[in-house]
Parts: C-alpha cells; sequence; structure tokens
C-alpha cells in the first residue's frame, strides 16, 4: 500500500459548532503520520480559485499548509477557521466563476470539475476530507466519480444527511435551542402570550421535532408534515387557557408549509439550487393573532443555533469523526463516509448522499393530527430518534 505524504482538508456550505474541533484532530494524525496537510480556504471555492501558475499571495488566500500551532487552540471556538462557502464546481453560475476560469462562449452552469482535479494534482494532493452537508458532500461524491480519493465527514445543524444518524453540529444546534426555548418562557409567561419559535430545518423537521420534545413546548410544526393553521391555532389556544401560567409555545421548522400554501423563501437560489428559508415562523404567528386575538411572541432563533463552541457530544463526535476519517486514510480507503448508526462509527458509502434522503420518520416519532412529538417504545431507537 502506497504509504501518504500530502493530504487536504476542507469545510463547506452553512458553519456548526465542530467543524473545528474535527479539523484539529485530523491535523494532528496526520503530523504524527508525517503526512503534510494542507486547508483549501472557503470550502470548493479555495480550490476552484487556485491558480497553478498564479501569484503566491492569492494563492495564499485558497490554499495554506496546516501545522501544529495554527490548531492548536481553535477547537475551542465554533465555526470553521478555514471559511466557509457553498461554492459547486460541476454548476458554477457566471457571476461565481473565477475570472481565470472565464471562456467567451462557455455555456452556464458551468462543470469546473476537471479543474479541481487539476489543482489537486499539482499541488501533490493525494487525498482529501471534505467536511460537509448533503450539498457539499454530493460534489465529493462526484469528485469520488472522477477517480478522486477521498474519506468524508458529514456536518450539518438539521442532521439530514443519508447514511449516518448523526452530524457535527447537531447536538450543540438541540441544546442551544432548548437552552432559549426555555428562557424565552420568561417574557412569553410574564405577558401570558403565545410564542411561535421558528428553528432551522429545511427540509428535515427534527430539529423542531427534537427540541421540542426535550424542552416540553405544546406544539411543534416540522417540515414533513404540511399544518392547518386554523387548527393549530385552535390548539395553542386551548394550551394556553389549561396552563396556570397562561401561556403556550410552539416550535416550527423554517421548512414547514402551511395546507395549501409553499415553503417561505427569497433571494437568489445557491450554487446548488437553494433559497433562503425564513418566514414562516412569522406568517404563522399573524395568522394565529388574526384567529384567536390573543397577543403574540414571535422569536427566530436562527443563527444563534449555530453559534459559539461546540457542546460536549459535538465535540467528541467531531474528533472521533476526524480519527475515523484518518484511519481510513491510512488503510487505503476510498469514496467512504464517517458515519454513526446504532449508536456505533461505522462507514457509509459516499455515493449514499446522493441515493437517499433522510426525514423524520413522522409514523414513529409525530402525532400529526396533534402537531407533537410522540415518544414511546424507545427501546433500540437511535439516540437521537433518527
Amino acid at each position: 500500500m502506497k504509504r501518504l505524504r500530502r493530504i487536504a482538508i476542507l469545510t463547506g456550505g452553512g458553519d456548526v459548532p465542530g467543524l473545528n474541533s474535527a479539523i484539529r484532530q485530523v491535523v494532528l494524525r496526520a503530523l504524527k503520520e508525517g503526512i503534510e496537510i494542507y486547508g483549501f480556504r472557503r470550502g470548493w471555492g479555495g480550490l476552484a480559485n487556485y491558480r497553478p501558475d498564479g501569484d503566491p499571495e492569492h494563492n495564499a488566500g485558497c490554499v495554506v499548509p496546516l501545522t501544529w500551532n495554527m490548531v492548536r487552540t481553535i477547537d475551542r471556538s465554533g465555526g470553521t477557521f478555514l471559511h466557509t462557502s457553498r461554492t459547486n464546481p460541476a454548476k458554477v453560475r457566471e457571476a461565481d466563476m473565477p475570472p481565470h476560469l472565464k471562456v467567451e462562449g462557455m455555456t452556464y452552469p458551468a462543470d469546473i470539475t476537471g479543474t479541481i482535479v487539476a489543482n489537486l494534482e499539482h499541488l501533490g494532493i493525494e487525498a482529501l476530507i471534505p467536511i460537509g452537508g448533503d450539498d457539499t458532500l454530493s460534489y465529493a461524491a462526484r469528485l469520488h466519480l472522477a477517480g478522486y480519493p477521498q474519506i468524508a465527514i458529514p456536518k450539518t445543524m438539521d442532521n439530514d444527511v443519508f447514511g449516518t444518524d448523526y452530524c457535527i453540529g447537531f447536538g450543540t444546534a438541540i441544546t442551544r435551542s432548548v437552552a432559549m426555548i426555555n428562557d424565552l418562557r420568561t417574557p412569553i409567561g410574564s405577558h401570558e402570550r403565545i410564542g411561535v419559535i421558528e428553528l432551522f430545518g429545511r427540509n428535515s423537521g427534527e430539529t423542531s421535532l427534537v427540541a421540542s420534545y426535550l424542552a416540553n413546548v405544546d406544539r411543534a410544526i416540522i417540515s414533513e408534515v404540511p399544518f392547518d393553521v386554523e387548527k393549530l391555532a385552535g390548539m395553542i389556544l386551548r394550551d394556553q387557557a389549561a396552563n396556570p401560567s397562561h401561556y403556550a409555545i410552539l416550535t416550527i421548522s423554517e421548512g414547514a408549509v402551511p395546507l395549501g400554501g409553499e415553503v417561505i423563501q427569497g433571494g437568489e437560489a445557491d450554487a446548488y439550487g437553494h433559497r433562503k428559508l425564513g418566514g414562516v415562523g412569522e406568517w404563522t404567528a399573524e395568522r394565529i393573532k388574526q384567529l384567536t386575538g390573543q397577543e403574540i411572541t414571535y422569536q427566530q432563533i436562527g443563527y444563534m443555533m449555530r453559534c459559539g463552541p461546540p457542546d460536549a457530544l459535538d465535540r467528541m463526535v467531531a474528533m472521533n469523526f476526524g480519527n475515523l476519517a484518518m484511519d481510513l486514510l491510512l488503510e487505503g480507503a476510498s469514496g467512504l463516509m464517517t458515519a454513526l448508526q446504532d449508536g456505533k462509527y461505522t462507514t457509509a458509502d459516499l455515493a449514499a448522499v446522493i441515493q437517499g434522503v433522510k426525514r423524520v420518520d413522522v409514523d414513529r416519532y409525530y402525532e400529526k393530527d396533534e402537531y407533537r412529538p410522540m415518544v414511546r417504545r424507545v427501546r433500540g431507537t437511535p439516540m437521537f430518534l433518527t
């Protein structure tokens, strides 16, 4: 088996707590094995903008050699010190195409995978560790099909990467959400209001489901089940009346859809075809106010779910995913993703990312008619009900 001499790591998509912990662990292991390791800045964007014959100062903004001193303390903070982007080298828009790659008459969106592979070869990168969600890793799967060795690490606070029960960032997002929901009881309860709390969650409602279960909120709306706002208003009004403190709280996924309506989104689509979500909570709050005559407190938690350092669970999973990724590379493996399945560290085929979807098991964990988590008979279920 050929000994690895030089590898690289990158982070793409949205930031989550735990990314720096994974990066640090990979760098530590690589250096201990005598392997040079580089970091690509801004995810796939760093690779796309690197110029083999370019100015060293320009290229330093695209790729950087990683040393122990650079990563020694990065795990103490959230986010990713390598920065991130939503660049998709398989579908580059004209506005995002690096100037040195633009050719007159080029058709957009353009696939620059050939350039990506050439840049990796020019840098002498023998294997790559991409860390990302289903968008970032869908391109990793594309790159694997192009013949480039890699081991992927899943991250997303939505916890919706297919093939693993757990993704880096999910635990901290839930911890932050539960804490903020409980803190919001103070103003909502003091004013005897109905609280509507919107959480991140594009296609999977797991953050709303699990946070509402752990924080004991009255109702939870998830992305997978269209909701009747008039029915919901009646339910939450009865919840408020039944509470001795005369308030009630519901959570709602940003990707939730009212019956007969559409996902509320805006702005320009990103490189993976996604427009920015948000606003369904505000719409729901306004409709409940109109239907019930009650005062409403609306709060979109949003980015607060992904800020700050990782909790202990995310730190542990991130470090162990980093260790597992290095174990696999040292064994000569490629085209795999680190994973947790049935509570154990394992691997999944990287192609699985684009072969399936991961959503809340509604029949098992959700009462569709009551808009509530339904958790019982948990023996044999995954820790986070995925």
